[in-house]
């Protein structure tokens, strides 16, 4: 999705929620989630958009470890989760995750 696309539904969540409750869900301060909306925030917004994207957008891609299509939320999911020696497939994923180019 291009940046102005997520502007425009990131407005209208915001209108449709409140912009206190969008801040919530994308871990982000209310003032800057006003701030974006009102069209005031002097850096780019690409990275909060970003965020928002992963919580309200249906957006996926396919991830090549996994070989199937995840969201982009399971995506940050996955790329967060600790290294974890409890299981290969857990060992795979996370050097994968940090080697990925498709990383949401």
């Amino acid at each position: 999705m291009t940046i102005d696309e997520l502007l425009r539904l990131f407005r209208a969540r915001c209108e449709e929620l409140s912009q206190a409750e969008v801040a919530r869900r994308i871990d982000c301060s209310t003032s800057t989630v006003s701030m974006i909306y009102h069209g005031k925030y002097r850096a780019a917004p690409d990275e909060v958009l970003r965020r928002f994207e992963r919580e309200f957008c249906a957006t996926t891609i396919r991830c090549p470890e996994m070989r199937m299509e995840i969201s982009l939320k399971r995506c940050a999911e996955e790329r967060a989760t600790p290294l974890n020696g409890s299981s290969p497939r857990r060992i795979r994923m996370h050097r994968a995750c940090r080697e990925c180019d498709k990383r949401g």
